[in-house]
């Protein structure tokens, strides 16, 4: 998911009641839940395509959820014993349990994981241990309405907090409880509406459902052949519609491809990441892209060109 996303689950969390568990524990919460993605430095040192095999692997591992919130822990208990001893330490804030601070890390930092999987971007749950993608198909990248729940959540139980009401952390807890049944909706949606796929023409090996923006009742439909792709809409409320059971050729069995992208580690990536992997042969050569991503307005940067080697 988005950061943004990631950030307002933590804060969520901890307005639910756990931020008075310790000292600083928002920070570990929120800071926690964007912690794996510090794989994201990996802008600064890999081109073009080649950060798809490098993202949502290695810092989302089990050996990172142990690792990564020690380390935010040592630093906040560190900054807090900093504090002290220059005599800036807010004298509101609540004494520092390493323990809880641990923990409040630990959580925030498993919910990063937990909600990467939602979306159909793909995530390797079990890095270093195996390169295995998983795919939630759940939620859109950028949730509307998940965000709008855990805002207001946040929203009304610090209203009530700087109000003096009593029971500041019920808005909270209720914006999770309706987060966890809205997750359980969508994905009711995707794999009913996916086993729908499987039973009609043109009756795929694969199928791909995947959410659309704000529309979170509708679903894309991406099939797959053994050498044939297509793609049509499903709602909840109309059923499936434009359905094309002809298709197009993926053009992935073009012998080409293998030769081409060897020792290229642009295309080697794209091809390690890629999950459903279609290529256009053209003048300047063979282009990949991915089914899931070819009408996303970022789709360039999902994109490769293999050429022949000199």
């Amino acid at each position: 998911m988005d950061n943004l996303t990631h950030s307002l689950i933590g804060a969520a969390i901890g307005q639910a009641g756990l931020k008075r568990r310790t000292g600083l524990a928002m920070p570990a919460l929120i800071i926690g839940a964007n912690l794996p993605d510090v794989d994201a430095s990996c802008f600064l040192w890999l081109d073009g395509t080649e950060h798809l095999g490098f993202r949502r692997g290695i810092t989302h591992g089990p050996p990172a959820m142990v690792l990564l919130p020690l380390v935010l822990a040592a630093l906040l208990w560190g900054y807090d014993r900093w504090q002290t001893g220059r005599g800036t330490r807010p004298e509101g804030r609540l004494p520092v349990r390493f323990g809880w601070l641990y923990l409040l890390a630990l959580i925030g930092c498993l919910s990063h994981p937990l909600f990467d999987w939602f979306n159909n971007y793909g995530i390797r749950l079990l890095e270093p241990f195996s390169s295995r993608w998983f795919y939630g198909d759940t939620l859109f990248i950028i949730d509307i309405w998940v965000l709008a729940m855990l805002g207001l959540g946040i929203w009304q139980s610090r209203r009530r907090e700087r109000g003096g009401a009593g029971r500041p952390a019920r808005p909270a807890r209720a914006a999770l409880l309706v987060l966890a049944a809205y997750i359980g909706l969508n994905l009711t949606l995707t794999e009913v509406s996916a086993d729908l796929a499987r039973m009609r023409e043109p009756y795929p090996v694969t199928v791909v459902s995947q959410p659309v923006p704000a529309a979170f009742w509708r679903r894309e439909i991406l099939w797959r052949s053994a050498d044939r792709h297509g793609a049509y809409d499903w709602s909840l409320f109309g059923g499936a519609s434009g359905i094309d059971t002809s298709g197009k050729p993926t053009n992935m069995a073009d012998a080409r491809i293998a030769a081409w992208a060897r020792g290229n580690p642009g295309a080697e990536a794209f091809l390690f990441w890629s999950r459903m992997p279609v290529a256009t042969v053209g003048p300047k050569g063979i282009l990949l892209t991915d089914q899931r991503f070819a009408q996303s307005p970022a789709r360039s940067g999902f994109t490769v060109t293999l050429k022949p080697k000199p």
